[in-house]
């Protein structure tokens, strides 16, 4: 039975990319043969949105199977996941309710652990090679708790200066992470929205590479496609193969799983 790696896209940034990142990573993982999970932490339910239209994502929110309603109950996720409409490719939706995960989680024993006790049963399964978990742009305690049950975190970064702030903020939690989740990986910083004209992309790079962690080589470039592939609530590998950010984000989930073995 081969190990379940945990992936977690985090970053306190918001518009920094990472449910885009998260769900075409996955997606192509899935595509690759990888039996993938994917878990939307976050109440913007950006995650679900790239796999099912509104009107299903709003269901799933406001019933009983849901991420949300799941960690309320410490529950086991095993019965939580749906299937996509891609082969080899599940994911557990968010609700908005996640809003108010942080007062739920206040009162509770060992709180840092919950999301990690409650996928321990799927992670032994043995059903999933990866389970990819997009986290919300906040750092705090629902946060912790995604780091805390993760073996690996990718960070995406705009590739703007207003990506970079609040980036050391995110290196600084990471240090009191160690303390709940001292075997957690920085698998990498993923480049997004690049627009290599201009001027600053050089400057961002040259300021990435100062940070304790790799920079993965494949940069995401600006490309419309994502936003219709969104709109149409699809990854962009399925919404439009031959698109520059397809091709993209495929050589960044070959590269994620070289990584995260």
């Amino acid at each position: 039975m081969s190990k379940t790696r945990v992936i977690c896209f985090a970053n306190n940034k918001g518009g920094s990319g990472k449910s885009t990142t998260c769900s075409n990573v996955g997606y192509f993982m899935a595509e690759a043969g990888k039996k993938v999970l994917l878990i939307d932490g976050d109440m913007q339910l950006n995650l679900s949105l790239a796999f099912f239209d509104e009107e299903r994502v709003l269901e799933i929110a406001g019933g009983e199977k849901n991420l949300y309603q799941a960690i309320r109950k410490q529950a086991d996720l095993t019965d939580y996941t749906f299937r996509t409409d891609y082969e080899n490719l599940d994911i557990i939706p968010s609700s908005t309710l996640m809003s108010a995960i942080e007062f739920e989680l206040f009162s509770k024993w060992q709180r840092e652990y919950i999301l990690k006790k409650s996928l321990e049963k799927l992670k032994n399964s043995g059903l999933y090679d990866y389970i990819l978990i997009d986290s919300p742009p906040t750092l705090g305690g629902w946060v912790m708790n995604i780091l805390a049950a993760s073996d690996y975190l990718i960070i995406p970064v705009e590739a703007s200066p207003w990506g970079l702030f609040g980036l050391s903020n995110m290196f600084e939690f990471l240090s009191d992470v160690k303390e709940v989740a001292p075997d957690l990986t920085v698998a990498g910083i993923a480049v997004t929205k690049v627009d290599g004209r201009k001027n600053y992309f050089k400057q961002t790079m040259e300021t990435l590479k100062q940070l304790p962690a790799r920079v993965f080589e494949t940069f995401i470039h600006l490309d419309s496609n994502i936003e219709w592939a969104q709109d149409n609530s699809k990854p962009v590998g399925k919404y439009r193969r031959s698109s520059r950010s397809s091709k993209e984000y495929l050589a960044l989930a070959e590269e994620v799983l070289k990584v995260c073995r």
